[in-house]
């Protein structure tokens, strides 16, 4: 079996290996979206291929829709190259359920597969027919607006849109960070300024024109699994075998994923949009007020700081699965207190999704889901980037509620964890590879002075680090955390096996 258009016409074995294919002409929806896109995607790794490709399936296999998604890369062009092109942009979804069952499809909805090509990009926006533009580029995409920036690329877009008639559009972030449609409007109108066209940056404010609705995306998409691309080999499924880029994307033909997913978006499309709310694929439309208590419900306390302090403390540890960990009870009792108790207080109930059913299915039927593939070296991979979004908010919310955050114990604890990370040395006093991380030379830096099992050459190192309100959303020393994050750090350092000693002397 061969996975690209020719190939997928071999019904017959494909079906026999009880893998689903596209019920919609295939070739008919790929010249309709390249005549007319609607909706246009950038950053085209995993969570964007199996999640978003997965909702523009459902629609084009119930007839809700003719035209598919046009997938842009911006960063790591290798992808389109080596993953896109050679099938066809046909993905291959693993949907990996938590007694070992998958769900097998072929997702045929990701019509064009481009890299930054301007002039193909400049065709796109100033069709008419385009209704929105989503992003997936993590949280670092956003610091950047130079000219050939993912955010610099779509600002030039958008003003050929603009002066191509100004035709409406909705520009959807649907990264992991708090006010992810601000986020991108601010940079959106950073790069605009270089521009010096009143008139665009004035059509790019004006929301009966353009609009940047908030949203929450949530589906753990771990790294392609060895196993599962030799499990695919084995039933005549040829060239599955995941590849490392050159920038270090680790990806595959196929994506696996949990069964899980929720994508929250304010409702707010000036020129139309899909009809999300007619499948069946975890997506709510809803304002930008609920899509604010979701995120934040989300992002700060009921998922990613969770996964966040699984992270470091699983490399220390030497864990390599996320569901391994949630089998230790220290590691377990960690993320109960982190989540429930102590981020559970400060979070508003949006309505729409249950707080406490959220973070019961993450630790309870999530993370420790076997089958799952994901690693927490994946995890850790630019957790200075993410800190301030997953414990900052809570920490900040504490000092508004009670002058300081002093009541926190497992938050502090996490944050001395990514400390301790940041040796490269394991609980045993072994070396191991720390993950990507846009400021891992500054930070290790920092500790470079500091040894594990010589406590004294700890002489306040970390101070400007837990001082920067940059990195944490908060100088943590003003939060009262700061002092008390130095000695659990001091703990964690004093000799081999002093990690899960400090564990197990604050967690039981």
């Amino acid at each position: 079996m061969n996975l690209t258009l020719a190939g997928i016409k071999e019904t017959s074995i494909w079906e026999k290996a009880g893998i689903r294919l596209p019920k919609y002409d295939v070739e008919t929806m790929i010249s309709k979206t390249k005549a007319n896109p609607t909706w246009i995607h950038f950053g085209a790794g995993n969570i964007f291929r199996i999640f978003l490709g997965g909702i523009a399936d459902d629609l084009l296999e119930a007839g809700l829709a003719e035209t598919g998604i046009t997938c842009v890369e911006t960063f790591d062009e290798q992808i389109i190259d080596d993953i896109y092109a050679p099938f066809d942009n046909l993905v291959l979804s693993i949907l990996l359920k938590a007694d070992g069952g998958t769900d097998k499809r072929v997702l045929a909805s990701l019509a064009e597969g481009i890299k930054a090509d301007r002039t193909r990009l400049a065709e796109i926006f100033k069709n008419p027919s385009l209704q929105m533009a989503s992003f997936t580029i993590t949280e670092k995409g956003y610091a950047v607006t130079s000219p050939d920036s993912a955010i610099g690329i779509l600002t030039a877009s958008l003003y050929e849109r603009y002066l191509a008639g100004g035709h409406p559009m909705a520009v959807v972030s649907m990264d992991n960070l708090a006010h992810n449609g601000t986020v991108l409007k601010k940079a959106v109108l950073t790069a605009a300024a270089e521009l010096a066209n009143d008139g665009f940056v004035n059509w790019l404010n004006d929301e009966s024109k353009v609009t940047f609705p908030m949203s929450m995306i949530d589906k753990i998409t771990p790294r392609p699994a060895d196993g599962i691309a030799n499990e695919l080999a084995e039933m005549g499924i040829e060239n599955m075998a995941p590849i490392t880029t050159d920038k270090r994307t680790f990806i595959a033909p196929f994506v696996n994923a949990e069964v899980p997913q929720y994508l929250v978006i304010e409702d707010k499309f000036p020129n139309g949009r899909p009809e999300f709310e007619k499948v069946e694929a975890g997506v709510y439309l809803t304002d930008q007020d609920t899509v604010n208590k979701v995120e934040r419900m989300k992002v700060t306390t009921c998922l990613n700081p969770l996964h966040t302090a699984l992270a470091v403390y699983g490399c220390i540890l030497g864990y390599t699965l996320i569901a391994d960990e949630m089998k230790d009870e220290q590691l377990k009792n960690l993320v109960h207190q982190i989540g429930p108790i102590e981020g559970m207080p400060v979070v508003t109930d949006p309505g729409i999704i249950s707080p406490e059913k959220f973070v019961e299915e993450v630790i309870n039927i999530r993370f420790p889901n076997p089958f799952m593939p994901d690693a927490p070296q994946r995890i850790a991979t630019d957790t200075s980037q993410k800190v301030g979004i997953r414990f900052g908010e809570t920490i900040k919310s504490y000092m508004a509620k009670d002058g300081d955050a002093k009541a926190l114990k497992a938050i502090p604890l996490a944050l001395a964890g990514w400390c301790r990370y940041l040796l490269a040395v394991d609980d045993e006093g072994n070396p191991f590879e720390l993950s990507d991380d846009p400021m891992l030379a500054e930070l290790t830096a920092i500790v470079a002075d500091i040894k594990v099992s010589k406590p004294e050459t700890y002489t306040g190192q970390l101070k400007p680090l837990l001082s920067n309100a940059t990195i944490f959303g908060v100088d943590l020393y003003e939060a009262g955390l700061g002092a008390f994050i130095e000695e659990l750090f001091v703990e964690l350092i004093q000799e081999p096996g002093a990690v899960r000693a400090t564990l197990v002397k604050y967690l039981g």
